[in-house]
C-alpha cells in the first residue's frame, strides 16, 4: 500500500506541476478516498490531500439564449481542405461569413487546436447584413501525415462558439 501511496503522490505533484484542472484535482482527490478507505478495511480516513477539494460537475454548463436582437454567422464553409502538401509550406485560407443576425457581430476571440495555426480577424463589428472574414495561416514545419487543426471563435452570437475546420496531409519533405 505504501507503493500506491508513493506513486499517487508523484501522480498528484505531476498533475500540479503540469497545471492541471478542477476535474483532474477532482479525480486524484476520489482516488486518494478510494486508497484511504482500502487500507483502513474499509472505512474512511483522512487522505493525502488534507484541504478538500471542490467537486467539479461534469454536466457542461447550458448557454442561455440572450432576449432581443441578436448577430448571426453564415460561413460559405466553416471546412478548407488544403489536400496533400510536402512538409514546410504554409497553408493560407480566408473564411468568409455574412452576418445574417438583427445586430452588429463582434468576434471576441479565435484560437486554434495547435500553435500551428494562427487565426486572425477583424476587431471591429461586423453590422447586420454585411460581410467579414477569418484569416487562418497554417504552417505544416514539423508536421507530418493526416492534419485537421480546429479554430475557435468566440463570438457575441448565439451560441457563442462555432468551429472552423482546416484538414489535410503533409507529405515528408524529400
Amino acid at each position: 500500500m505504501k507503493i500506491i501511496k508513493l506513486n499517487l503522490v508523484v501522480a498528484l505533484l505531476l498533475l500540479m506541476a503540469a497545471g492541471c484542472d478542477n476535474v483532474l484535482e477532482s479525480r486524484v482527490s476520489e482516488l486518494e478516498r478510494r486508497i484511504a478507505k482500502i487500507e483502513n478495511g474499509g472505512t474512511t480516513a483522512t487522505t493525502l490531500n488534507s484541504s478538500p477539494t471542490p467537486t467539479v460537475s461534469s454536466t457542461p454548463v447550458l448557454e442561455v439564449k440572450p432576449e432581443g436582437p441578436l448577430p448571426e454567422f453564415n460561413f460559405a464553409s466553416e471546412t478548407y481542405d488544403f489536400g496533400a502538401i510536402p512538409e514546410g509550406e504554409v497553408v493560407e485560407h480566408t473564411f468568409k461569413f455574412t452576418n445574417t443576425g438583427e445586430a452588429p457581430l463582434i468576434i471576441q476571440s479565435a484560437s486554434a487546436s495547435c500553435g500551428c495555426t494562427v487565426p486572425s480577424y477583424s476587431k471591429e463589428p461586423v453590422p447586420a447584413g454585411s460581410t467579414g472574414e477569418i484569416a487562418v495561416r497554417f504552417n505544416s514545419k514539423g508536421k507530418k501525415g493526416n492534419q485537421a487543426p480546429t479554430i475557435t471563435v468566440t463570438a457575441n452570437t448565439y451560441p457563442k462558439v462555432r468551429k472552423l475546420r482546416l484538414k489535410g496531409t503533409v507529405n515528408a519533405a524529400g
